[in-house]
This record gives C-alpha cells, sequence and structure tokens, in this order.
C-alpha cells in the first residue's frame, strides 16, 4: 500500500480555503493516499480531529500508513454520501470544515488491474468499491443500446455516442479496457489532439455510472453544509465540468436560496442564505503545479462558508 500514488491537487488553497482552526473538526470525505488529511492533520492539535472517509480499501490502507504519526485521525471505508451517519456514528453533531476531492484518484487509474485506465489492458471493473456488485463489463454488454447512448453523451459528453455504442453492440461481449479503447477508436473519425484520447469520454461516463459518482452529489453538498458549524468551511475539488456544474449550482442556490419573482421589490418567501460563496470564480492549479502533475490541469476548487444566522 506504500505504492498508492496521490499528489493532492491544490494543496495549500484546500488547507488555507478551510481556515483551520487548531482545535477544530475536519472531514476529508474523500481520504485517498491521505496527502490532503495529512495536511490538515499537520494544522491541528490534540484536541483537533481529522476524519478521513474513502469508499476504496486500498485508499484507507494507504491513509493509515500516511497518517500513522498523527494521533488525531479517524479513518473509515464508507462513502461521503453516508456522511450523516457516519458522523452520527461518531457521535458528532457538526464540523468546522469538509473536504471533497472528487474524481478518481491516480493510484485507481494507475492501478492496472482495475480497468480504470484506457492505457493498459484490464478486465472492465472501475469499481472504486470492489465490494460493490455492478462493474463496467456490466454495463458495456448489459445495457441496451439506448441506454449506453444516453450514459456517454450525458456522462461524457461524447459527441459520437451513437456510432461509439453501435460499435460496441456490434461486438458484444466486450472483456477488457483495451478491446473497448479498439472499439471506440474505430468509430470515431481522425479527432485533433486537443480532443484528448477517443476513450477518455467514455470512459470517464462508464466510470461515474459504475460508482454512481453524480446522483448523490447535490444532496450530500446540502447534508455537508447543513452539518458544518457557523463560518465552517466547505471545499471542494471537481475534475470535469459535470461535477463542478454540481457544485457550483448547489453553491448558488444555498447562497441565494430566494424565490420570489424578479418583479417583486423585496423578498416575502422568507428563505435565508445558508452560506456565503468564498471562491466566486473556481480556483485553478498554476502553471508549476500543472507542469509537475498533468492530471491536476482540469482542477477546479470551490470554498463557501457556513453563515451564522
Amino acid at each position: 500500500m506504500l505504492n498508492f500514488s496521490h499528489n493532492p491537487v491544490l494543496l495549500n488553497e484546500c488547507t488555507e480555503g478551510l481556515d483551520i482552526k487548531p482545535d477544530g473538526i475536519y472531514i476529508d470525505g474523500t481520504i485517498g493516499g491521505g496527502g490532503h488529511g495529512a495536511a490538515i492533520a499537520e494544522k491541528l492539535d490534540t484536541n483537533g480531529l481529522l476524519i478521513g472517509i474513502d469508499r476504496d480499501e486500498a485508499a484507507i490502507s494507504a491513509a493509515k500508513i500516511r497518517l500513522q504519526k498523527f494521533h488525531n485521525t479517524k479513518l473509515i471505508k464508507s462513502n461521503h454520501d453516508n456522511i450523516r451517519q457516519v458522523l452520527e456514528d461518531l457521535k458528532i453533531e457538526a464540523a468546522d470544515g469538509f473536504l471533497l476531492d472528487l474524481g478518481v484518484s491516480s493510484h485507481q487509474l494507475d492501478s492496472k488491474d482495475r480497468g480504470f485506465s484506457y492505457r493498459w489492458d484490464a478486465p472492465l471493473d472501475m469499481r472504486m468499491d470492489t465490494c460493490e456488485n455492478i462493474t463496467a463489463y456490466d454495463i458495456i454488454n448489459g445495457y441496451s443500446e439506448g441506454e449506453l447512448v444516453k450514459i456517454l453523451f450525458e456522462y461524457g459528453e461524447e459527441r459520437y455516442a451513437k456510432k461509439i455504442v453501435k460499435k460496441i453492440i456490434a461486438a458484444r461481449p466486450v472483456k477488457t479496457t483495451l478491446q473497448l479503447v479498439s472499439i471506440i477508436e474505430s468509430a470515431l473519425p481522425y479527432t485533433p489532439p486537443a480532443y484528448g484520447h477517443p476513450a477518455m469520454r467514455t470512459f470517464q461516463a462508464i466510470r461515474i455510472v459504475v460508482n454512481k459518482e453524480l446522483i448523490l452529489l447535490g444532496k450530500t453538498i446540502k447534508n455537508m453544509v447543513e452539518l458544518l458549524k457557523p463560518k465552517g468551511r466547505i471545499c471542494i475539488i471537481s475534475f470535469h465540468s459535470l461535477e463542478d456544474r454540481i457544485v457550483k449550482t448547489s453553491f448558488k442556490k444555498m447562497a441565494d436560496p430566494c424565490e420570489c419573482p424578479k418583479s417583486m421589490p423585496y423578498c416575502v418567501c422568507g428563505k435565508q442564505p445558508e452560506i456565503k460563496i468564498i471562491s466566486r470564480k473556481p480556483i485553478r492549479p498554476g502553471a508549476d503545479e500543472t507542469a509537475e502533475n498533468p492530471r491536476s490541469k482540469s482542477a477546479k476548487l470551490r470554498i463557501a462558508e457556513k453563515l451564522s444566522n
């Protein structure tokens, strides 16, 4: 587990954005290899607490090693969607900060046997939690043509979804990642380098469905804000437009919940803002970080603070 590869993206921006109190309670909902978590734990005293959550057993094992020098940490194998239950089990009513680093980790991409990457041949798996039943194989080979087209178009924003799916249907059963890559490449016309790897969007779409990455994200953000102490912060890093759109929309709705018609001279619905948005525009990695870690290039960090009312 020492080889768990995890380059914490926007590390300084996250720790600064959380405005960490030494005696506070902070939850890293995607602990990964423990990079962000270690930076948070460094700023806590003996009264502080870092709770690290991840659904990937390999991540929990790696974070345990990374964080072993700290005595103010707890690691829990779960999904951040279950945050209310996690805190209830720990008898914690509210936290001083939440961090979510969404998407797939470098370790998961680089683990050749887990099927996340289009660079190596592996069984079509893509499960972050290997205890789950549904794999990429089940989706690629079991879903209807219409369902697959919808998945690739909505979750991968793949303009050639129909062509790719027709090739997939004709080639079933599709068993490995490189077999799927070959099918995708055969379905696409020449695409410029700026479009990225031909399989990138399809793999993203299938992975999102396998791991239910977007289904409960909005509700999770809402739950975390409700579980924040006044002036507590929430920091969320997203890596593609679908995630970022949900984060942006959720923050905006909680910062300005008024439902009164624009023609009304003042608010009569009585809905009060829950947060103030700290980062009006998403925070992006600088040139030095993207040069050192190219996978950080698409990262966007958004930060909000719980109001005291």
